[in-house]
């Protein structure tokens, strides 16, 4: 169910690419077994819970929850409780995320019953520690909100900025194109610190460099 959580307009944290965390959690001899990994999209969300579905048949419920940013709005919020009693699973998992600040994250608890009841109680508990504990272990990175700049180098010097730029420097090297010409870098600044792009370009290229704006993008 959607939400009216405030979108982030210039920058967010989210798990980082290709990567599935687990963590495991046995309470009276039920298992709950919390998968968490990055999604962008409702359907790479559902194919996250239906690929967990077909590695664990066997297992009694498969809860969900996932959050995911939407350019110019709020962010998208599903849960699923399946199976469970009504708010005693999905609604802890996404309270869960909600409070890790993350978003392009889908969580989806595995559950074994163990053939002792928890109680309503117990099972909110139980789904939510899971998604927590796992939580601690998802490695995240920053995804923000970035001016782009393009310049066009001689290549006696191309190498030096771009290895100048990448090590010292807040300026991101997005791409590097290499034509008959020359080189041309795609860099990316931070709105607040674009001023001082022209100032540092200059330096390291004795004037030789021109900056042409292209547009925004988000960058990691």
């Amino acid at each position: 169910m959607p939400t009216d959580a405030t979108n982030p307009a210039n920058s967010y944290r989210r798990p980082a690419a290709r990567h599935e965390t687990t963590h495991t959690l046995e309470i009276k001899r039920s298992k709950f077994i919390t998968f968490i990994t990055r999604i962008e999209t409702e359907a790479q969300a559902r194919d996250f819970i239906s690929d967990l579905k077909n590695r664990y048949p066997d297992a009694r419920h498969h809860c969900s929850a996932y959050i995911y940013h939407v350019d110019g709005a709020n962010p998208v919020e599903r849960s699923s409780d399946d199976g469970e009693p009504s708010g005693t699973a999905g609604t802890p998992m996404l309270d869960a995320l909600r409070g890790s600040g993350l978003l392009d994250i889908a969580a989806v608890t595995v559950r074994y019953f163990g053939g002792i009841k928890l109680g309503a109680g117990g099972l909110v508990h139980a789904y939510s520690d899971s998604v927590l504990t796992c939580l601690t272990h998802v490695p995240t990175v920053t995804r923000s909100r970035k001016e782009l700049y393009l310049v066009e180098l001689p290549f006696d010097i191309a190498g030096r900025v771009e290895a100048t730029l990448r090590t010292t420097t807040d300026i991101t090297v997005i791409a590097a194109d290499y034509t008959a010409a020359g080189v041309t870098l795609t860099l990316a600044t931070d709105p607040e610190t674009s001023e001082q792009l022209n100032g540092t370009m200059s330096a390291l290229t004795a004037g030789q460099a021109t900056l042409v704006a292209a547009g925004t993008d988000w960058v990691e």
